[in-house]
């Protein structure tokens, strides 16, 4: 991205205030690497900060700048003068997927001369530092069908790295293999013990585990939409807007991007009213209405999108449905054996 039409995309968004009335913004950096453009990052979050105060924006002081990185690179003078800089309104996460074997599974340097390696070492060298500036700092870890037999392992060296939080799924994309789902759960439930054995529920966290999930949905009151596609504006290198980064060209594999306008032109409303109308029963096949665990089941809307049938936004992707309900079946396992221990305790002590 020039920056020509990053500039241009902070003024269209700061001249049409009414557009945007929410309270708060977060001004979402993300790639590829979004580091690797530190320099324009820098000076657009630098006019960004000056415009806030010469328009007497509603956002001055009520916005966060955010970044999902590598890592690779975030130890470097520049990136450490953006943060310093930045320091009272700046998030940044680092993607490290767990023990080396299973981040360098699919994050790898290749070489000019065509040969490959992980590149765990180079990012785990970073977590100190990073930790030392985000104490409470997340991870965000995906599985796909070649992760399964590593998520335990995983989680708990991420647990030993100091990382407090991880947030973790299973991709949406239709990659699972017969007997994933029991794997999968075998690995869950593995962890589970490990996690109430250990008392690390005490002061870690892992996604996988709410007690939220696994229930029926009712039709009416909670026919919500999973995700904010349409509802965050998203910028591409050459100033396209869209509903979300997932509908660019770049994020599909099988159909069109959907722009929504662009930096010249403006939003076009009329291109987001399907996404505003969207909600979970509009785009969900009965089974999944009727489902006794929907509950926390979630979908992309790019990957609805991506792989439909037609060029439609409302035909549901069901490809986890199986991983799903592998994790509901582990995490009322998980609960089970807590509460238990928890009431245990409780009884325990009045004792």
């Amino acid at each position: 991205m020039t920056w020509e039409t990053a500039k241009a995309a902070v003024d269209y968004i700061l001249s049409h205030e009414k557009d945007f009335p929410e309270e708060s913004v977060v001004w979402d950096f993300i790639g590829g690497e979004p580091l690797l453009e530190v320099d324009l990052i820098d000076k657009l979050c630098d006019y960004i900060k000056v415009e806030l105060y010469r328009l007497n924006h509603h956002w001055f002081n009520s916005y966060r700048f955010s970044f999902t990185t590598n890592g690779i690179n975030y130890h470097t003078p520049k990136v450490q003068e953006l943060i310093e800089k930045n320091k009272e309104h700046i998030s940044i996460a680092i993607t490290i997927d767990g023990t080396k074997e299973k981040h360098d599974l699919n994050r790898i340097w290749l070489t000019k001369d065509g040969k490959e390696y992980g590149s765990y070492d180079d990012v785990a060298r970073n977590i100190p530092l990073w930790l030392s500036q985000f104490p409470q700092g997340g991870t965000k870890v995906t599985i796909s069908s070649a992760d399964i037999p590593y998520i335990k392992d995983s989680v708990l060296h991420l647990y030993s790295m100091g990382i407090k939080e991880v947030n973790i799924n299973v991709v949406f994309e239709n990659v699972w293999k017969p007997e994933d789902d029991v794997k999968f759960e075998d690995q869950l439930i593995q962890l589970a013990d490990v996690i109430i054995d250990g008392e690390y529920y005490k002061t870690h966290a892992c996604s996988f585990f709410n007690d939220q999930i696994g229930r029926p949905l009712d039709e009416i009151e909670d026919n919500r939409n999973w995700c904010g596609a349409g509802k965050m504006l998203a910028v591409d290198s050459t100033g396209n807007f869209y509903p979300c980064n997932r509908f660019t060209q770049f994020s599909l594999r099988t159909k069109e991007a959907i722009t929504i306008g662009n930096i010249t032109t403006g939003i076009n409303k009329n291109l987001l009213r399907s996404f505003l109308t969207l909600d979970r029963t509009t785009q969900s096949p009965q089974k999944c209405i009727d489902c006794e665990v929907a509950s926390g089941c979630a979908w992309c809307q790019g990957e609805n999108y991506d792989s439909a049938e037609t060029d439609t936004i409302y035909q549901r992707s069901t490809a986890i449905c199986k991983m799903h309900k592998a994790r509901v079946r582990a995490n009322n396992y998980y609960w089970n054996k807590l509460y238990r221990i928890l009431e245990q305790e409780k009884e325990e002590e009045l004792c």
